[in-house]
């Protein structure tokens, strides 16, 4: 967490489509869920982000990105952190229906700060 600016910095590995639709947003929105996708989650480890856009979404889609974005921090401290897997495997969960309200705490634009093919 960064105390000058009170954010939290967050990663979401993520495929071509969500990115997409990041893209048509200005960079500035996750898109809604799908039905099956009950949680959004951002991780909270550049690392983790990396192997899961290079192991599960190139596999998947054949392209695989790792997006970092800040979120703010009092409003980032209303999701519990979950541990789900070693030490580093960490992830905020986010429920879907208030994704609306997550996107309008981001802080600046969603950024690509890596690709994998």
């Amino acid at each position: 967490m960064s105390d000058d600016t009170k954010t939290l910095v967050a990663w979401r590995p993520t495929g071509p489509e969500e990115l997409d639709l990041v893209r048509a947003s200005g960079w500035r929105r996750w898109p809604p869920r799908l039905p099956d996708q009950p949680i959004f989650y951002p991780v909270l480890n550049k690392d983790y982000a990396i192997r899961i856009a290079r192991d599960w979404n190139v596999p998947a889609s054949g392209v695989g990105y790792v997006t970092r974005f800040e979120l703010a921090a009092d409003f980032a401290n209303r999701y519990p952190i979950r541990r789900v897997g070693g030490n580093t495997i960490l992830e905020l969960w986010v429920p879907a229906e208030e994704l609306d309200e997550f996107n309008a705490h981001i802080v600046g634009l969603i950024e690509v700060v890596h690709e994998f093919r």
